[in-house]
């Protein structure tokens, strides 16, 4: 038997695919139909692996916060925070047009309660009472969410020549964009440490 032109059609090449077009043009660029085209296939063919354009996105989120890691909890609560929030900022780092799919919410998506709740297991099985705990994650994912989205460097222009009458404190401004990935990088490792350092000394 001849074998197949193309991939057989599943859940994971729609997915990847999906989070390819993402990646080139945007949320907005995903459509049923883009996806199909892209895979060669009429549309209709999607929907027996996905019902909805929804599902397709969940899959996509689950994809990417399935990559954050919450093993570090094991070795106590500050070292849960450090790689969790780390590990959260490379996913999504990784994939910036994503950014706003995964600060959606968690829904139903099976890979973001999972995380959830090894956060919230990790803080609580620590000693912090569980209204704090939720607090600590929402503090941590805000961080995260905040650094994967709005990168410090990106509004600045590159040219000298608007800073220099107007803003003089902002002179070296053009400069940060060549070195953007250390600034963003050390900024988070910073409101990291901060938030890590203001939970002290922790629960008792």
């Amino acid at each position: 038997m001849a074998r197949p032109a193309q991939p057989l059609l599943n859940r994971d090449l729609i997915r990847d695919t999906a989070l390819a077009i993402i990646d080139h043009h945007g949320l907005a660029g995903l459509t049923m139909r883009k996806l199909a085209d892209q895979l060669g296939v009429q549309a209709a063919s999607l929907y027996t692996h996905y019902p909805t354009k929804e599902d397709v996105l969940d899959a996509v989120a689950n994809l990417l916060v399935a990559q954050v890691d919450t093993s570090g909890f094991e070795h106590g609560w500050r070292e849960g925070l450090r790689t969790w929030g780390r590990s959260y900022l490379a996913a999504l780092a990784a994939h910036p047009n994503a950014v706003p799919l995964i600060a959606s919410g968690t829904g139903r998506r099976d890979t973001f309660l999972t995380m959830a709740n090894a956060v919230h297991g990790g803080l609580v099985g620590a000693g912090w009472p569980p209204r704090v705990a939720t607090t600590i994650s929402g503090a941590v994912k805000y961080l995260v969410i905040g650094a994967a989205s709005t990168p410090f460097a990106s509004g600045f222009a590159d040219d000298v020549q608007v800073y220099l009458d107007r803003y003089p404190h902002l002179t070296q401004a053009h400069r940060l964009r060549s070195d953007a990935e250390r600034i963003d990088q050390e900024s988070f490792e910073l409101g990291l440490s901060c938030l890590i350092r203001g939970l002290e000394p922790g629960p008792g």
